[in-house]
């Protein structure tokens, strides 16, 4: 999804790609052929027109879901300006922890040779949920039917395909924090009740996730910083202690920066690993940060699924939920 597309092109790309979600699927079909709807949508801001976040504040003032996009409609056009209220107020901050099980490969790689322990450093963590890798038990399922598991706590398992390097061990955190321009609590009911209203309709199995995490992540809540991502990384890689390898990751963020400004991202972060000061883990849509996805073989450079990336470096291709990855 481009969330800066117009919104005929975003709501078409959105029903191709939220296969997992019927009800998505009809209610983005509805809105690509529906004037009146996009003529609402299209009066909001460019990046608050992304269907998640339109479909989840219907959804939060009473569209069924899953429900025809008859219901939709309804909320949308008699409720429009409570709806617009909370769509300008929220933002999407999906922390899917799902998405774990295709990242702790790439956290591992960038583990030291004399497995000291990493400092996970998350831009636009939301409630932080993905800064606890080490609370996992993970299961990969390969094509012949085999499996590999890993860790203790609530399972996260993926579908895999190519020679995935599974690590022998979690790696060892020694620090874990984060930035977002606007953190959320993971002790605060209200925010949390928002994050699971963006749970699609039909996926109870990531509701029961999301629970879960949410318990791990009070138990010990990280430190989150307010502030934009750019502008802020340096200073917080500074403030890490000596002890920790810093990694700095993060998953299905870049795409709601404008383009330019990704670009910024993308350069801040190849000086930051040519310089030494961290590794980087990236985990984006295909058309969010081109030069990585340039990186992957030719044949792969078409794909809808997201880019796995270690440095700079296509190294997998993933669900944007976390079901599948083919490494590349």
């Amino acid at each position: 999804m481009e969330p800066y597309a117009d919104v005929v092109e975003s709501y078409a790309s959105f029903a191709r790609e939220a296969a997992d979600s019927p009800c998505f699927v009809e209610w983005s079909n509805g809105v690509v052929g529906d004037p009146e709807i996009q003529e609402l949508i299209a009066t909001l801001p460019p990046v608050k027109q992304q269907p998640n976040l339109v479909y989840a504040a219907a959804r939060w003032h009473g569209a069924p879901a899953p429900g025809p996009y008859a219901g939709l409609r309804e909320v949308l056009l008699t409720s429009w300006d409570a709806v617009r209220g909370t769509i300008l107020a929220r933002s999407t901050q999906t922390n899917e922890v799902g998405r774990l099980a295709t990242l702790l490969p790439a956290l591992a790689q960038c583990s030291p040779l004399d497995g000291g322990p990493l400092a996970l450093l998350e831009v636009g963590a939301s409630a932080g949920l993905n800064l606890f890798p080490d609370h996992y038990r993970y299961v990969w399922r390969h094509e012949d039917g085999t499996s590999y598991s890993l860790g203790e706590g609530p399972e996260l398992s993926c579908d895999i395909t190519g020679d995935v390097p599974l690590p022998a061990a979690v790696p060892a955190i020694g620090w874990r924090g984060g930035v977002d321009l606007n953190p959320l609590d993971v002790t605060d009911e209200d925010a949390m009740a928002w994050l699971t209203n963006l749970v699609w309709p039909e996926q109870d199995d990531r509701r029961d996730r999301l629970a879960a995490a949410i318990e791990v992540a009070a138990a010990d809540p990280p430190l989150l910083v307010a502030g934009d991502l750019v502008d802020t990384l340096p200073d917080l890689l500074d403030q890490l202690p000596g002890d920790v390898s810093p990694v700095v990751f993060h998953s299905a963020v870049i795409a709601y920066l404008e383009p330019a400004r990704r670009e910024d991202f993308h350069d801040l972060m190849s000086g930051l690993v040519r310089a030494g000061r961290c590794r980087w883990v990236s985990n984006e849509g295909a058309n969010v940060l081109p030069r990585i996805s340039r990186s992957m073989p030719e044949s792969r450079q078409r794909s809808t699924r997201f880019v796995l990336g270690v440095d700079g470096h296509a190294v997998a291709l993933t669900h944007g939920h976390g079901r599948t990855m083919e490494w590349l």
